[in-house]
């Protein structure tokens, strides 16, 4: 049963990102891009398997990591829209309901 409504009246329940999968995501970043709330940043993973601080936009430092991923910063900032989940190509994240997190 959705808790919240549109606008117009419609039943409506957010889904709120509650994590990623760090195995599936290749760090796109798509849903940081779609997401307006700063939910998540992006990092780099280097050789010892330790996440390291990177730019977004910066191929520059491609070099120093093995890959990128995302990871979620800012579960609280969440309004579960469920932008990111829509954009995301690897299928990495979890929504939970509303409802199921007891809100």
């Amino acid at each position: 049963m959705a808790i919240f409504s549109t606008r117009d009246g419609k039943p409506w329940e957010p889904t709120y990102l509650t994590a990623i999968d760090d195995k599936k995501c290749i760090g796109c970043g798509r849903c940081h891009k779609v997401c307006s709330r700063d939910v998540m940043h992006l990092m780099g993973v280097n050789e010892d398997g330790e996440l390291v601080a990177c730019s977004l936009d910066d191929d520059d430092d491609d070099e120093e990591f093995v890959r990128k991923v995302m990871v979620l910063d800012a579960a609280g900032n969440c309004i579960g829209c469920s932008a990111c989940v829509r954009v995301c190509p690897k299928a990495c994240q979890t929504h939970v309901k509303a409802s199921e997190l007891g809100l």
